[in-house]
């Protein structure tokens, strides 16, 4: 795989050009777009840090990982892009697997570090979403001296979601992800 600058016009979104490779399946609303161009504008050389991935067709390159970005570039007026190039011969099996493993948030993010130790403003301005109220988490000592995070002024909200059995499998991923948030109690039941 080789680094190099290629000319924006030669770069084009993966919208399934390429036989057995399914068009990039991302999507990005326009607040979060306005946030990305904010941050290529903020810190160009984070493209450098993290280039395109790009796959050679025919005169062109196909971007098989940062599609957005090339849109924020784009937006931008850029005239160049960093790319990390694929060889000719990347199955589309990899193809496949580099489009959506790019986009794979495998960590998680601590809350109670980032609302105690970093600046919720420039979280905000990074384009970072949280949906609690930094407020409401603060940093005690214990007895011993050791850092425990409680959260403060707490109250128990109950929200009951009702929808019919089919639907299920419609919003079984919605559901892991609550389910994985260790401050929420989830029960289901069925009538």
């Amino acid at each position: 795989m080789q680094q190099q600058q290629i000319k924006i016009s030669l770069l084009k979104t993966n919208s399934g050009q390429i036989e057995g490779l399914p068009k990039n399946p991302r999507l990005i609303k326009s607040e979060r777009f306005d946030k990305l161009v904010k941050s290529i504008q903020e810190d160009p050389e984070m493209l450098e840090l993290r280039e395109l991935i790009v796959y050679p067709l025919n005169d062109e390159f196909v971007v098989i990982a940062g599609n957005m970005r090339l849109s924020a570039m784009k937006e931008l007026k850029y005239k160049e892009a960093p790319c990390k190039v694929l060889d000719a011969d990347t199955t589309v099996e990899k193809l496949k697997a580099y489009t959506i493993k790019d986009n794979v948030p495998f960590g998680e993010n601590d809350w109670s570090d980032l609302a105690n130790e970093w600046d919720e403003q420039e979280l905000t301005d990074w384009g970072l979403d949280f949906d609690f109220d930094f407020e409401t988490f603060q940093l005690e000592k214990s007895k011993k001296g050791k850092e425990v995070h409680e959260l403060k002024n707490y109250e128990k909200t109950h929200v009951l979601i009702s929808f019919s059995p089919e639907k299920l499998m419609e919003i079984q991923d919605l559901l892991e992800k609550l389910k994985s948030f260790e401050f929420i109690e989830y029960e289901q039941s069925s009538n």
